[in-house]
């Protein structure tokens, strides 16, 4: 496959825009992401294969939602999650405290500097996070997920993407019309950064829910 990556829109929210639109909206989060992101987020865990007893990383682990279903595939294991925003990981929190398993952190930080060693995951889940940042930030991203997994670990990333009929294509108008409105998320396609980063035994599914697309990205760290 072509390592040539398409034209996508830019990102228009910072850092700090970003951070606080999503302190904004943690506690209605959860009804998009139900709507909208549950079927991709259940197809992540589904490649993602967590075999209990393994250490996982959720970057950007949001209101909890898929964290939550981690911890109750990985109740021996170690479940590590990180996100930018307190307000987000708070209801996280709430969530994974209802699992019954203590065998978890949760804290603020940055996917850009994971606050972990080199090799120290089987499994590294992103979901819905790479469609906020700057397209030329990709690939320094990826390479910092590379870092923490371990050889032959599992990446599994889950974001808006671009194609679709043309009802799956109107919510990149409506991210020109007011990003705001859409989180701050558009549609990416990163299957070449993935491999461009390194990653091997590549594929990309698509999934539609209410209309709004996503795509499933699967690799493995290259040994």
């Amino acid at each position: 496959m072509s390592l040539d990556q398409p034209t996508i829109q830019s990102a228009k929210l910072t850092g700090p825009e970003i951070k606080q639109r999503y302190t904004s909206i943690a506690n209605v989060y959860d009804i998009w992401g139900k709507l909208t992101e549950s079927k991709a987020q259940t197809r992540c865990l589904e490649l993602a294969n967590i075999v209990d007893g393994q250490a996982v990383l959720e970057v950007a682990v949001g209101t909890g939602l898929t964290f939550s279903r981690i911890l109750e595939r990985n109740p021996s294991g170690l479940t590590e999650g990180i996100d930018l925003t307190a307000a987000m990981l708070a209801r996280a929190q709430q969530k994974a405290s209802a699992c019954g398993t203590g065998n978890y952190n949760l804290r603020v930080g940055s996917a850009y500097h994971l606050p972990y060693d080199e090799n120290s995951f089987d499994v590294l889940i992103n979901n819905y996070m790479f469609d906020l940042l700057p397209q030329e930030d990709f690939e320094r991203v990826l390479t910092e997920f590379g870092r923490v997994l371990r050889p032959s670990g599992r990446l599994v990333l889950a974001n808006m993407a671009r194609e679709g009929h043309w009802y799956n294509q109107l919510w990149e108008a409506v991210y020109r019309i007011q990003p705001a409105w859409l989180g701050g998320c558009r549609g990416v396609s990163l299957l070449p950064y993935v491999q461009r980063a390194g990653f091997t035994n590549t594929k990309r599914e698509f999934i539609s829910q209410m209309t709004f697309p996503s795509e499933i990205i699967y690799g493995e760290r290259n040994d």
